[in-house]
């Protein structure tokens, strides 16, 4: 009788510990999930408060430039390659959109980029003999960074979380491009087949902007 009394009061302890250990654990999660979501609109809140007059890039000969220097400018902001099959196309219609509203309050500029297939494999050096010889740009291009991953230029991470792309905010490939206002915002993504050509509106309503 008493053994058995004894076992009844150890299935009761047994079943409290249960409950407590199942409580224990779904306050944890219901702490760290309500810490995550606080944290992220902190680090969201943060980030749309800035502009890309924040940042510092590097140019196409390593020497630092402020883009805050581009303020009161529409901008257009590209990661480009070489060896891609929409160079060709994406560098003559982007040279187009260049010539044509260069002296109006546009600016293109161009990030170099080896993250797709490796189609942006050369130097700056040769990065610039390509994209200004060859392809006959006259839009400044920078020092070639990487727009995704660990080591994402800052600019990218900005870029993208005020943009995000189809499935998920990654860029997806070349010629991913940013369209941002005379404030420094980022006001447009447009996917890396989107001809420049078909963003000339676009760039128009912002220029005709006050």
């Amino acid at each position: 009788m008493l053994l058995l009394s004894v076992k009844g009061v150890g299935m009761h302890l047994l079943k409290f510990t249960n409950w407590v250990s199942l409580f224990s654990l779904g306050f944890a999660f219901l702490y760290l999930y309500y810490a995550y979501q606080f944290s992220s609109s902190q680090i969201m809140a943060e980030e749309s408060s800035k502009s890309i007059y924040d940042f510092t890039v590097k140019d196409i000969h390593g020497n630092d430039v402020k883009l805050s220097e581009y303020g009161g400018k529409v901008l257009l902001i590209v990661n480009v390659a070489s060896q891609c099959g929409l160079t060709q196309s994406n560098y003559k219609d982007l040279s187009v959109l260049y010539e044509k509203y260069k002296n109006k309050g546009f600016e293109i500029l161009a990030f170099p980029c080896n993250q797709f297939g490796g189609q942006e494999p050369g130097n700056n050096e040769e990065i610039q003999e390509v994209a200004c010889t060859r392809f006959k740009a006259e839009f400044p291009i920078f020092d070639k960074i990487e727009v995704n991953g660990k080591n994402e230029a800052p600019l990218y991470k900005f870029l993208k979380l005020q943009k995000g792309g189809l499935f998920g905010n990654g860029i997806k490939w070349n010629f991913t491009k940013f369209l941002v206002n005379k404030e420094g915002k980022v006001v447009e993504r447009y996917a890396p087949v989107t001809s420049p050509l078909k963003i000339e509106k676009d760039i128009q309503s912002l220029l005709e902007s006050s």
